[in-house]
């Protein structure tokens, strides 16, 4: 594989990550400060262990970071431009600012 595919994968690593409902709504949660793994459970409605295994996906694709403050860890996003890319997914799924044929408009929106 060339340089070039090793971006194309790193980048499907991400979009991996995030394709999932519970881990959007923890980045969504993450947004506004640093979560323990109980709070985000209880906000997310999921065991503690679930919550970890999504927080161990996003960490492990850069998108969020642990910090230890005594005896709890504090999760946070690494890279709060994600929430950006949020914005962009919004406006496909409004039809906005959006040119490809199957932008929601032909999905029954």
């Amino acid at each position: 594989m060339t340089e070039g595919n090793d971006a194309y994968r790193w980048r499907a690593s991400i979009l991996s990550a995030l394709a999932n409902p519970a881990r959007l709504h923890i980045v969504d949660l993450l947004a506004s400060g640093g979560r323990t793994v109980g709070e985000l459970s209880e906000a997310v409605g999921l065991d503690i262990s679930t919550v970890s295994r999504h927080l161990e996906k996003l960490r492990n694709a850069g998108l969020v970071r642990d910090r230890r403050e005594g005896t709890k860890v504090y999760h946070t996003l690494a890279t709060p431009c994600v929430l950006e890319f949020f914005g962009c997914v919004e406006k496909v799924l409004g039809g906005g600012e959006c040119e490809a044929p199957r932008c929601g408009r032909e999905a029954g929106r």
